[in-house]
């Protein structure tokens, strides 16, 4: 029997049209969140993100140890300077870029069989390899640079998978009026991650040499694959942990648990403008993210000054420290904006919900409000940036820009799930493939443009990121929708709509024949 099987109802269950606005659980969601299985679901999905931003951004910060000149005084107290990998820049580029040659792979892969397994597996999977691959990453480096590259890009293979099959898990465990919510705390673990491996990794770094810092946080990840593995099942029909109550409620709310046989309308996904509004998006948040995903701890160190050792005399002095943990402070600085966005997308996913249920906004003008905000704020402040370049004011505006983003993952990220739930996997799928572009293009960019570490050189690439964003913006300002697609409704869906509609217009029939009576009378 596979995940998509239903031992709980005795039978696999079809799609079935509800009004989820009518269905009200008997026990109400509350802080005490663990008694909802689906919230367990959810931690346990804010701890996987965790680990795919930690397991995919502590290179970020461990190349500037790889590269770093080391003084070295010998036996007559000469002094001279050491590095364990002499990469320039351009090959760092292409090491940090090299993991998305990877991912880009698999992100439809990971939707399609997330569909056909159970996006547990597939989600839990990535990972998991992802984690042991990276206890690899330091015997890979010291072998070779080509060995090296060859380790990323497979990590890059293994975690391609994990955006489409978190997807697939939210299509059978999130009700309606709560993806929001669920999506944003879960991706919340994106910036967690983040924040926590960045100042952590030059931490690590600094005390017990770069090697730690794959050692810690792939052990970390192979602990919670295992966690993930027990605990999480392809959807609450298969979960016993999860109550036959909710598992009724989450079911009749979504409208359907999932099929093996879902026949995925190509020719209509292809022809969606909501979907080509929310690829658009997509590439736009990525673009800026990835941008400073990859260049946040290289800036900070070469433009603004939070270096690494004291022999740089292309700063001032003011800016210039040889404090012993060198690497942790541009760590910690790195991760102030991630540390914003990752608070801001529990706010936003609240805030998204609470205003669709209030009947304030509907789920379109949810999202295109919060994405297409979002984005204009993120412009202004890229632009800020590349103006101020000022060691206190760059991280001021950098940490407004990424943490409003925040804002944005509760317009495009979920939009998915509410044109095309059943198809929702594949959609993020298709759509990440083409988001992934900016991850290998923008290192690469950076790379051949930021040569001197020059303010004009930096501006460039903050101009570039403010611009992607607005064109992202206006894009989704216009094609986004909130609405269930016409060509994603099944059968049953139709049969419903066309039923209710034949019984309003009766009532509305029985009406005027009514008020034509009466007025005879």
């Amino acid at each position: 029997m596979t995940d998509l099987e239903s031992p709980k109802n005795g039978k696999h269950l079809d799609q079935v049209h509800h009004n989820n606005n009518e269905i009200i659980e008997s026990e109400p969601l509350t802080w005490r969140f663990w008694r909802k299985q689906r919230y367990i679901v959810v931690l346990l999905a804010f701890f996987g993100f965790f680990n795919v931003y930690s397991l995919r951004v502590n290179l970020s910060v461990a190349i500037v140890a790889m590269t770093e000149n080391r003084t070295v005084f010998d036996a007559d107290g000469n002094v001279t300077y050491q590095q364990d990998f002499p990469w320039d820049s351009k090959q760092k580029g292409l090491i940090l870029s090299s993991f998305f040659y990877g991912y880009i792979l698999t992100q439809f892969l990971g939707g399609y069989i997330g569909t056909k397994i159970g996006g547990n597996i597939v989600f839990g999977t990535g990972i998991g390899s992802t984690a042991i691959l990276t206890l690899l990453t330091p015997m890979a480096a010291s072998h070779s640079l080509e060995m090296f590259l060859a380790v990323r890009i497979i990590e890059g293979f293994f975690e391609g998978v994990t955006f489409p099959g978190i997807h697939a898990v939210w299509a059978r465990w999130s009700p309606p009026l709560e993806r929001s919510r669920m999506a944003s705390i879960a991706f919340a673990g994106n910036y967690a991650g983040t924040v926590v491996a960045m100042p952590c990794s030059g931490f690590l770094a600094t005390k017990y040499g770069w090697e730690s810092v794959f050692y810690v946080f792939g052990t970390i990840g192979v602990i919670w694959y295992i966690t993930w593995l027990v605990f999480v099942k392809a959807g609450p029909e298969q979960d016993r942990f999860c109550s036959k109550e909710e598992c009724d409620y989450i079911q009749k709310t979504i409208g359907y648990v999932g099929t093996k046989h879902i026949k995925h309308p190509w020719r209509a996904i292809f022809t969606s403008m909501p979907f080509y509004a929310i690829m658009a998006s997509h590439f736009s948040e990525n673009w800026g993210f990835y941008t400073l995903l990859t260049q946040l701890p290289s800036f900070l160190r070469g433009e603004l000054g939070y270096t690494t050792n004291g022999n740089s005399s292309t700063k001032s002095s003011r800016f210039r420290t040889r404090s012993t943990l060198t690497l942790a402070k541009p760590g910690i600085l790195s991760a102030v904006p991630y540390l914003a966005m990752g608070i801001l997308l529990a706010v936003s996913g609240y805030l998204a919900d609470w205003l669709q249920v209030k009947g304030i906004w509907t789920t379109t003008q949810v999202r295109r409000n919060f994405n297409c905000g979002a984005f204009l704020a993120q412009t202004v402040f890229m632009m800020l940036t590349a103006y101020l370049l000022d060691p206190t004011w760059s991280v001021v505006s950098l940490t407004i820009a990424v943490g409003l983003g925040a804002f944005a993952w509760s317009g495009f990220a979920v939009n998915h799930l509410d044109i095309a739930p059943q198809h929702a996997s594949v959609l993020m799928g298709i759509g990440n493939t083409f988001a992934t572009i900016p991850g290998i293009v923008s290192p690469l960019l950076t790379g051949y443009v930021v040569t001197n570490q020059t303010s004009d050189e930096w501006r460039i690439i903050f101009f570039i990121s403010a611009g992607i964003y607005l064109v992202g913006c206006v894009i989704y300002w216009f094609y986004c929708s909130g609405d269930l697609q016409e060509w994603a409704k099944t059968p049953e869906q139709k049969a419903q709509e066309a039923e209710e509609k034949a019984q309003l217009q009766l009532t509305q029939t029985a009406g005027f024949v009514n008020s034509g009576a009466e007025l005879k009378d």
